[in-house]
């Protein structure tokens, strides 16, 4: 048994922590839920994450949930994959604010986007801007180099990444210079072909 554990679903957002599984090039064993059959709600996966959500991750006896947050931590405790801004660079807090931006502010404004309120918020009142803005401060970020951190592939492109190719994919992402060209550079990962072709055979 491996040392890493993945609580997995397909489809759902654990893809992404499997793409950067794959990443590290660490071995990992899934263990699959099933949402038809209610496996997120029962009481032996609660207990692993009390909100019933996929992912979560198992390392050497503890558990981690949020998808950034994993991410994050696979690119610390496995630094020689390079997916990481190590601390001590002055780089890293740019990295880190990545890799809250996808959470934070896009992963959210894309919800508001798939499910307007009945009432705009007042301007103030989100910690985010709408998801219009928000793409253009990416495509702005990516003009630096094919990647988030310039020419270094890190952990802030498997998280940001992952949210620009889904948005893209439902219509929910406005087109921007440079999308189109990260999504493909994103898509001809070794990594992501490997776990798009795993979740495939699960979801046969």
């Amino acid at each position: 048994m491996a040392d890493l554990m993945l609580y997995h679903a397909v489809p759902s957002r654990s893809a992404t922590v499997r793409w950067m599984l794959e990443e590290v090039s660490e071995p990992y064993d899934v263990h699959l839920l099933k949402f038809s059959e209610g496996d997120n709600t029962k009481p032996e996966y609660l207990a692993i994450n009390p909100q019933g959500k996929v992912p979560a991750l198992r390392h050497k006896g503890v558990v981690i949930t949020e998808v950034a947050a994993i991410c994050t931590y696979l690119a610390d405790e496995f630094p020689k994959a390079k997916l990481n801004i190590p601390v001590g660079d002055p780089r890293r807090g740019v990295y880190l604010q990545w890799l809250f931006f996808g959470p934070s502010c896009i992963e959210p404004a894309i919800s508001d986007r798939a499910f307007p309120r009945k009432e705009p918020p007042r301007a103030g009142a989100l910690g985010y801007r709408d998801i219009d803005a928000l793409a253009d401060i990416v495509s702005g970020a990516l003009k630096g180099g094919p990647w988030l951190m310039g020419e270094q592939f890190s952990a802030a492109d498997v998280v940001i990444g992952a949210g620009v190719r889904w948005g893209m994919q439902f219509k929910l992402m406005p087109e921007r210079p440079g999308f189109a060209e990260y999504a493909a550079r994103i898509a001809a990962r070794d990594a992501v072909v490997r776990a798009e072709s795993k979740d495939k055979a699960l979801a046969g």
